[in-house]
């Protein structure tokens, strides 16, 4: 077991410190707290035993799975927002979750990764095609925004309107990624196997390269931490608005900030781990593809869903978070351009999201 596995197993605890909290009713602040800290393992977890069913199941159903379950986590917090009414808050979490990947995530890849090297090398045509999907998600997110503050010179879109277009890129989205999911699976398997080669050699060096991963074990540990996950979900997101206005938080940097750290903190460590172990090629597959998850996968299925669950959602976002997420995509495709990365590219991008981050802390306002 490594030290990612033996630490998320210690902050288990706080799972039932949280439900204690709950049923002894010690107020809103400690449930905050403890459900907060209680899905980060699970989190964790769940990206484990989605990675080690990975294994199991073989490259092709593996990879499926992954693209399924790598980023339920944010799904899960995602849907429970949306049940609760705080759409301006899911929203947020898009966009803070989109530019922590492709920032923070990957400049702390570099940066801890870099350090003692003079740099290090990835495949730069899997970093492209990655760049290119998420510029489709820059414009699916462009146009509506652009059409509700009627910056094309006509009037603003009726809502109605505006649900109609979302829910129509959604499903382009959902196609687009189908065959993203040909294109890496398929057709063009060959400029992702320097990952899947780096991803076997390093499984290789583990304690546990001797035996194959079992199925059932890690299966009920996806299903345990995915119940554990909804349950946290509930109870956090239930004292996310009380908490975080009495603390002076907008919705808006709750969003940005909070919620995606919660969320994508296996995504960040395996990132970290990864590059420092000088697998930078599978830790830049790692970012982008959670990344790409999220924009074609987890958004669109938000967007789908969010009528049955009384608050429709549509991909407008304020002109704020727009920025923030066309800063992020320019200048991490700036920096995998070329295939190579140091420490001072990472120092860059963790300083791009500090700076957003801070942005988004000025803003103030009343929550949802």
């Amino acid at each position: 077991m490594n030290l990612r596995n033996k630490a998320s197993l210690a902050l288990l605890a706080l799972v039932p410190v949280s439900v204690a909290a709950e049923v002894l009713h010690w107020g809103q602040g400690a449930l905050f707290l403890s459900s907060a800290l209680a899905i980060a393992p699970l989190a964790i977890w769940l990206s484990t035993a989605t990675e080690e069913l990975a294994i199991a199941l073989g490259p092709t159903l593996g990879a499926l799975l992954t693209a399924v379950f790598g980023n339920a986590s944010e799904l899960i917090i995602g849907l429970t927002a949306l049940k609760a009414g705080l759409v301006e808050i899911v929203k947020a979490s898009i966009t803070g979750t989109l530019i922590a990947n492709l920032l923070l995530a990957l400049g702390l890849a570099f940066l801890v990764g870099g350090i003692g090297r003079q740099e290090q090398q990835f495949q730069p045509t899997v970093a492209r095609v990655n760049g290119s999907l998420m510029t489709l998600a820059v414009v699916a997110i462009l146009i509506p925004t652009i059409n509700h503050l009627g910056l094309a010179g006509e009037l603003p879109v009726s809502e109605a309107a505006e649900q109609g277009f979302s829910q129509f890129v959604a499903w382009l989205l959902l196609l687009v990624y189908g065959l993203t999911l040909l294109f890496s699976l398929g057709t063009h398997r060959s400029l992702y196997e320097a990952a899947e080669a780096e991803m076997d050699a390093d499984w290789d060096e583990g304690d546990e390269a001797q035996h194959k991963p079992r199925l059932l074990p890690w299966l009920m540990v996806l299903m345990s931490a995915t119940a554990a996950l909804a349950y946290e979900s509930e109870l956090f997101v239930g004292v996310l608005e009380p908490v975080t206005q009495s603390l002076g938080l907008s919705a808006v940097f709750t969003g940005v900030v909070l919620l995606p750290l919660l969320g994508g903190v296996a995504e960040f460590i395996t990132c970290i781990s990864l590059a420092r172990r000088n697998n930078v090629d599978l830790s830049v597959s790692v970012a982008l593809g959670s990344t790409l998850l999220v924009a074609l996968l987890v958004v669109p299925l938000l967007v789908l869903l969010s009528p049955l669950l009384g608050h429709p959602l549509t991909l407008r976002l304020s002109v704020a978070e727009l920025l923030a997420v066309i800063t992020a995509v320019v200048v991490s495709n700036l920096v995998t351009l070329d295939g190579r990365s140091n420490w001072l590219e990472g120092v860059l991008l963790v300083a791009t999201y500090i700076i957003l981050g801070a942005g988004f802390a000025l803003q103030s306002g009343p929550l949802v």
